[in-house]
């Protein structure tokens, strides 16, 4: 599922807290939401690099004030920008904190308030404010540009305010039509619709046709009577949508299709502006997912110029990343590609002709952050020392010599200048709860800018080991043991296994908690053992470790997980006769699946948002893991979990959203019908009017629903 979704469905369980006693237990608040809100480490707030210049800007609090402050590196000279009061004096408004303001470029900047574009002019008198617009209160999307201009969607209709004026771009009647928004169900990395050129010249944006895609009902609870809106949802081997890229010109009102040919229902990725805006490039992908063309576009005619390179694959092409131009070059481009098995950098001209590849070896790139135009570099984040640690590094994009930028293991977040000379790095470990760092990228300037304290110490905390394991084949497999608080190894304990172990997702990091979820150390404080793992399938271990699951979902990521219990079975403190699992999404499709094909290991699970039979997810994401239905017939009757209900053992616990729209509540509304058609005892839960994640308040009662039933079974 696309790491957007993922993301939310992984945030079920994070954690809260107030103030800290002495071995204190976590409460469920805490355990449920406290590592995003009252046990957050502490951070820069509105950490962010002034345009063209090596300025490092943060938002600070000194009693009721909020200023941004600005440090001119190296010479760490430090002044304040602005005051929250210069804002409302300006504005004549009342804002009781500091907006979340964005950089347009190195002398604009910008904040909204509700539906109000607020602009601001930086100048040696300070920053003088004005209105820069005001939206209709439906409009979503808003993607403002350098330029002046500001593009917005209302309904399914694309609008610019060009000069002050708000011109509709689009006029489609037919509200599946839809305009300036994400496509393709938001996979390969898609994420928005809005396009703007280099200069704002020229606004791209897909037009997304659905009008042949079935209808798909979700219910609303909150009305009486219920009301029923209707949402396309393209399943696997079904019709999918029809998408073009359209160029619009705010000079001559004139819009332009780029012809992307046949068949309609591939996909077009990757889109990006040539620097000249002569051009655009948008990658083809066709329906099979097996075959890339990366195309050049005439943006004032729609004329195909060429196809630059192709790339195949005998199972599935992931394009996620669109062109990025070197500085100051409008003829070579980095492009991302997993060819030789894992995902690395390479260096090619817009005539199509590969130059070199940038990095290579047995480790994933994940970022592409910047360049230093002066030493020839590019910016990255990599797995480079590990797979469970994410690091920055400077890489020359002639020689490919590959440099670390940072210090201090775990997981690295970085911010660069716009020169590629600085960088706001921003790491924890297992032992570090957040450390702010700014860095030169020749390592010959760092400077310490927040060591956060633990916001956990005072806790009664478990003990966390981490664990390597093998699979069938060899592979690696690396999992956390989380132990009960107090342990005692003459002891038996009941143990949870949580598990994800789909595509594009990773669990484990070393990154703070050590534990990588304070709902496991809540468990463990209760008593029980915890054990997760990423097995085969998942993220970040290059293509060989992510294919093995094509075609069978569920069954090589099952074979993993059962080395994982085999493990906890030979642990002698482990009791085999009190064992539960927990999953979410691809993860609840994995636990009822667990339960279904090896019943009797698990005594009792519950599965949330689960998957129950392929053939009812969305066409992209499906389609790329296991072909068509009427092409890998086996695989989906093997994935299917609808005709196994009657292999079920133990009790079985299924949580659902009922106006869930990613994974659609049906999947677990079938298997109900399915096991009352089997004499199958199970037990049920909903969430009125929650889509795919429970969030919020609600989401504490989520997890103590869930941690309720592993401790009336299993304790």
């Amino acid at each position: 599922m696309h790491p957007g979704k993922i993301a939310g469905i992984l945030s079920v369980l994070v954690f809260v807290g107030t103030g800290l006693k002495a071995q204190e237990k976590f409460t469920m608040a805490e355990a449920t939401n406290g590592m995003a809100t009252t046990l957050a480490p502490q951070s820069i707030k509105q950490a962010s690099w002034r345009p063209g210049t090596n300025t490092f800007t943060q938002v600070v609090k000194n009693g009721d004030d909020e200023s941004m402050t600005a440090t001119d590196l190296p010479a760490e000279d430090s002044y304040t920008l602005l005051h929250l009061a210069d804002i409302n004096n300006a504005l004549h408004n009342d804002l009781k904190s500091m907006p979340a303001i964005k950089w347009l470029d190195k002398d604009n900047l910008y904040f909204t308030d509700k539906q109000t574009l607020e602009k601001g002019k930086v100048s040696a008198a300070g920053i003088s404010w004005n209105k820069w617009a005001t939206l209709p209160a439906e409009a979503k999307n808003v993607s403002p540009d350098k330029s002046g201009k500001i593009a917005y969607t209302i309904d399914n209709n694309l609008w610019l305010v060009n000069n002050g004026k708000a011109v509709a771009v689009t006029k489609d009647a037919n509200k599946n039509i839809v305009n300036g928004q994400s496509v393709h169900r938001e996979e390969f990395g898609i994420d928005h619709g809005i396009f703007f050129s280099p200069k704002g010249n020229y606004l791209a944006y897909y037009r997304m046709d659905q009008t042949m895609v079935n209808d798909y009902p979700i219910i609303r609870w909150d009305t009486v009577p219920a009301q029923v809106d209707l949402i396309k949802y393209p399943m696997a081997g079904g019709t999918s949508h029809q998408v073009t890229l359209c160029v619009y010109n705010p000079a001559t009102r004139r819009t332009v299709t780029m012809q992307t040919g046949v068949p309609k229902d591939h996909y077009l990725t990757c889109v990006t502006w040539g620097p000249d805006e002569q051009y655009i490039y948008i990658a083809i992908l066709n329906r099979d997912q097996n075959h890339l063309w990366l195309n050049k576009y005439e943006a004032q005619s729609g004329k195909k110029v060429k196809t630059l390179f192709e790339e195949t694959d005998t199972r599935y092409v992931h394009p996620e990343h669109g062109l990025t131009f070197l500085p100051a070059v409008s003829d070579k481009f980095i492009w991302w590609s997993d060819r030789d098995g894992y995902r690395h950098l390479y260096l090619y001209n817009t005539d199509g002709k590969l130059i070199r590849q940038v990095t290579r070896g047995k480790w994933v790139v994940n970022e592409l952050l910047g360049f230093n135009e002066k030493n020839e570099e590019v910016l990255i984040t990599a797995s480079k020392e590990s797979p469970m640690e994410k690091h920055g590094y400077t890489v020359n994009w002639n020689t490919g010599e590959m440099n670390r930028i940072d210090k201090g293991a775990g997981m690295h977040t970085i911010l660069p200048s716009d020169d590629g000379k600085y960088v706001f790095d921003v790491y924890s470990n297992a032992d570090v709860a957040k450390k702010s760092v700014l860095r030169s990228t020749d390592g010959k300037y760092s400077k310490v800018v927040l060591d956060a304290p633990d916001p956990l110490a005072g806790y009664d905390r478990p003990e966390v080991k981490n664990v390597t394991l093998e699979a069938s084949d060899g592979t690696p497999l690396y999992g956390k043991l989380i132990l009960p608080l107090h342990f005692n190894p003459n002891r038996k304990y009941p143990v949870i296994v949580y598990l994800y172990n789909g595509p594009n997702v990773q669990l484990l990091h070393n990154s703070f908690p050590a534990s990588g979820n304070l709902w496991y150390e809540y468990m463990a404080q209760h008593g029980y053992i915890v054990f997760t793992m990423d097995g085969r399938g998942s993220l970040n271990r290059g293509m060989a470790f992510e294919q093995a699951t094509f075609r069978h979902l569920g069954e090589v990521e099952l074979d993993d997980q059962m080395k994982g219990v085999k493990y906890l079975w030979s642990l002698p403190y482990v009791d085999r006769e009190r064992m539960g699992i927990h999953g979410w999404s691809f993860g609840g499709f994995m636990t009822t699946n667990m339960m279904l094909k090896h019943p009797g290991v698990f005594k009792c699970a519950v599965a949330g948002g689960p998957v129950m039979d392929w053939k009812m997810y969305e066409v992209m994401y499906t389609e790329r893991y296991m072909d068509r239905p009427q092409d890998n017939p086996e695989g989906y009757e093997q994935a299917n979990l609808l005709d196994k209900v009657k292999s079920l053992k133990g009790k079985l616990l299924l949580i659902h959203g009922t106006q869930d729209n990613v994974v659609v509540w049906q999947h677990s509304i079938r298997f109900l019908k399915k096991c009352v058609d089997e004499g199958v005892q199970l037990d049920y839960f909903v969430y009125p009017g929650y889509e795919h994640n429970v969030r919020g308040k609600d989401r504490v009662h989520l997890m103590q629903k869930i941690t309720d039933y592993f401790d009336t079974y299993l304790r």
